[in-house]
């Protein structure tokens, strides 16, 4: 299960026990940079079920997670936005699976075939410099291409 998922599940837990609602209908999305943590919960469309404004509904849930979820570490409640740092063994554990894969970064193969015509030299004059630099280039994207499907 990935992170996002897992994280997404938390959150659908602490609205089912704070709220007493079974809702999916929240957003979770990358945190602005400018502000502490890796995921954002928007809290205003939780309002409608916690009879609450978006800060103290953003609070609640917050509290909850860090004090119920092996996930949260801490988090920050800005404007009715719930700003999650998330904890360091989570982290190692997500970094360590992706070390240990063979293919880290290469997307299935699709099925086409690409052909990359990257060296013609002419034969009847010497090779040069710029013939290797060609050959380096033409070799860069068919391997940028077989790592991407």
């Amino acid at each position: 299960m990935s992170l996002e998922t897992t994280l997404r599940s938390e959150i659908q837990k602490a609205i089912k026990v704070l709220f007493e609602t079974d809702t999916d209908q929240f957003q979770v999305q990358p945190t602005n940079a400018e502000f502490e943590g890796s995921h954002t919960l928007v809290c205003f469309p939780l309002t409608k079920v916690s009879k609450k404004n978006p800060e103290e509904t953003a609070k609640a849930v917050g509290e909850y997670l860090v004090a119920n979820s092996q996930l949260v570490a801490a988090y920050n409640v800005v404007k009715g936005f719930l700003n999650l740092s998330l904890k360091d063994s989570v982290w190692v554990e997500v970094f360590t699976s992706l070390f240990t894969q063979t293919n880290l970064g290469q997307l299935p193969k699709n099925g086409q075939e690409i052909m990359i015509e990257y060296s013609s030299p002419n034969t009847n004059k010497p090779l040069h410099l710029g013939h290797l630099r060609n050959n380096f280039l033409g070799w860069s994207v068919a391997e940028i291409y077989k790592a991407s499907g």
